[in-house]
């Protein structure tokens, strides 16, 4: 579209696309990365949905061109739907007009450059060129074990694929400093040191229960003497079992703060004003964003994860970023190590990879 470019085949690109999947988790990563590219007011987010229910529980790996065409697109501000030759906000799609659309943006010999988002993706980057002909930014996609001695790669990834170590995301230093200042009158005034707990959910690849709440209770209860505030929050994937346990657990203790999921997410505020973090091994997105902060991070239920989660938690223990949570810890104590900065890393490379084709993004 003429809109998104300004001077031609050659010259400066005024507007990004997010081609999305309807899960909030996924669609962060790409929007980080338009954020990081300095494009966060100029993006529109067309998305692609597969059906859910049914037999399309268990088979998500399949590729979107199998599924029933089901999707619409979302029209992303400033620009009208009008503007851009829609005729309303939401509109149809299906996933062969989104592949011919990125097909056509880019080069025809094969992908400009790919950001594979965490260790997860590792085998899907690795033969891009094979598995997936559409030009494209960021990949997520999980294989089943019987697939993966046919489609996993032996030989490493091309030039044009960029390995994280995690999930890209927007928690920048810009985005927490604003929320620091946003967060300061409620976070701010609490007795040091402020531990954050965030609980996640089981997955196919890190599989736990009520038995991971009770374990977590226990510890929890072991280190509160050395906190001085700890807060709880809960994700949308934390079955009620396990958020009721520690509510039960927890709620009335003076010490302790569990977000009912009411009101403004405190998210952001905890990221920018906490001093530590527990997080439980299964979400890659939260993970990758604390361990961006700096400050200590530790893991628990690792024991539970398997494949690709596994990986995943060892990459970050070799480089230091987290330990695993045992219930012995001073809170007070903390570590130094290399914050993980995936996503200025990864802008960094689209804008080299960008520079050589003579292209430069407007600011």
């Amino acid at each position: 579209m003429a809109e998104m470019v300004q001077g031609g085949t050659q010259g400066a690109i005024r507007r990004a696309i997010v081609i999305g999947n309807g899960f909030a988790g996924a669609e962060n990563q790409s929007i980080g990365l338009v954020r990081a590219l300095g494009l966060s007011d100029r993006h529109s987010i067309y998305r692609v949905t597969r059906p859910r229910g049914g037999i399309n529980k268990w088979l998500p790996w399949l590729p979107l061109s199998l599924h029933k065409k089901v999707d619409y697109v979302i029209s992303g501000m400033p620009f009208s739907a009008e503007k851009i030759g829609l005729s309303s906000g939401v509109v149809e799609a299906d996933a062969k007009q989104i592949a011919n659309m990125a097909r056509k943006t880019f080069d025809k010999d094969g992908p400009l450059l790919v950001v594979a988002s965490g260790r997860d993706t590792i085998p899907v980057a690795s033969a891009i060129k094979r598995l997936a002909p559409e030009n494209v930014f960021l990949v997520q996609k999980q294989i089943p074990w019987f697939l993966r001695r046919w489609i996993t790669p032996r030989e490493p990834p091309g030039k044009n694929v960029v390995l994280t170590i995690g999930a890209l995301h927007q928690a920048d230093p810009a985005a927490l400093k604003s929320a620091a200042s946003a967060w300061h009158a409620e976070l701010a005034p609490l007795p040091k040191p402020l531990l954050v707990v965030n609980i996640g959910g089981p997955s196919g690849n890190c599989s736990y229960g009520v038995d991971l709440a009770k374990q977590l209770a226990a510890m929890l209860q072991n280190v509160l003497w050395s906190c001085g505030s700890v807060r709880i929050s809960f994700s949308r994937r934390t079955p009620e079992k396990v958020s009721r346990l520690l509510i039960r657990e927890f709620s009335n203790n003076p010490k302790v703060y569990i977000w009912d999921g009411e009101g403004c997410n405190p998210h952001m505020g905890h990221l920018a004003l906490a001093d530590a973090f527990m997080i439980t091994a299964d979400s890659v997105s939260m993970l990758s964003e604390a361990c961006s902060t700096g400050k200590p991070v530790y893991v628990i239920g690792a024991e539970h994860c398997s494949w690709k989660l596994t990986d995943f938690q060892n990459r970050l223990e070799e480089r230091g970023v987290v330990q695993p949570f045992t219930g012995k810890e001073d809170m007070s104590k903390c570590w130094s190590y290399v914050p993980l900065n995936d996503t200025a890393e990864a802008a960094s490379q689209v804008i080299k990879v960008l520079a050589e084709r003579g292209w430069s993004i407007l600011i």
